[in-house]
């Protein structure tokens, strides 16, 4: 009688990047969510591992004046679809544009429509210091492609479970990168951070694969995100998702969002060696 053998794993799998806990990325068949239309769905911190990295490319650092006056723009744009959505609220059952999220309110821009499966985003952020609270750590179940604008007095801090790799620039110098320990995970677990400062006046383009995770905080009032959303036609369906809602295609790391000190610094704790670099790609 012959011993059953173990299925070969298929081409993808087989050269699929893993990390060094040998987690793989999601099978791009597959949900990743339990409940599709759960807009707080959270992921057990203690078993999380990210299957890759995300990778930052800064673009270009501006003039104060002409930085602000973009970021104001796409604010603007973000500001007056939420105010349009109060005074003519989506009816039920149609795209609702404006929506929310933890960093910011959202706007999409460009809808998908048939035979195009991405869309667009804009984000105006949220100050963490001026609402003393911090967005949570999370995970998409696409892959997303964001460009982060800052103007005068603005940071935003990119952090991630895993290295987050920084791409050489002409335009900038080495970015500010430093880990700290993810706050309020459960007792007895140490999770270690891993974080990179945009500085103000500056775009810089961030790829964050499925299933990778991040966290976006912005210091100051001068910040807006230009999000591309590659599959989302396809993730809501291999979802089951009813709609297009940011939250429901997102799933958090933590039930509850830490205070403003845990997220705003944008330097190591004095306890926390500075690596030296950033990983290279």
């Amino acid at each position: 009688m012959t011993q059953p053998t173990e299925a070969a794993p298929t081409e993808a799998a087989a050269h699929a990047p893993t990390d060094p806990a040998g987690a793989v990325p999601p099978d791009p068949g597959t949900r990743m969510k339990r409940s599709p239309d759960h807009e707080d769905e959270i992921l057990d911190v203690r078993t999380h591992r990210d299957p890759d990295r995300n990778r930052l490319t800064p673009v270009v650092r501006l003039p104060p004046e002409a930085a602000l006056t973009v970021v104001d723009a796409l604010a603007g744009l973000v500001r007056t679809a939420h105010r349009e959505e109060a005074e003519r609220p989506a009816p039920d059952g149609t795209l609702k544009r404006a929506q929310v999220f933890e960093e910011g309110d959202v706007f999409m821009l460009e809808p998908p429509f048939p035979g195009f499966f991405a869309d667009r985003y804009l984000m105006d952020f949220y100050d963490t210091t001026a609402r003393d609270i911090c967005s949570r750590m999370h995970l998409h179940t696409g892959l997303r492609f964001v460009r982060m604008m800052t103007g005068p007095d603005t940071t935003i801090r990119v952090s991630s479970l895993s290295p987050v790799t920084v791409r050489p620039s002409a335009a900038f110098g080495p970015l500010t990168a430093f880990t700290d320990e993810l706050p309020d995970t459960p007792e007895g677990v140490r999770r270690e951070r891993h974080n990179v400062i945009v500085p103000p006046n500056s775009w810089v383009d961030m790829q964050i694969p499925r299933g990778v995770s991040h966290q976006f905080n912005a210091v100051g009032p001068n910040a807006v995100i230009d999000s591309v959303h590659p599959e989302e036609s396809i993730e809501t369906l291999r979802e089951g998702m009813s709609g297009y809602r940011m939250m429901a295609q997102t799933i958090f790391l933590a039930k509850d969002r830490s205070p403003a000190d845990t997220c705003a610094g944008t330097t190591a704790p004095e306890d926390v060696p500075t690596p030296e670099d950033v990983p290279a790609p």
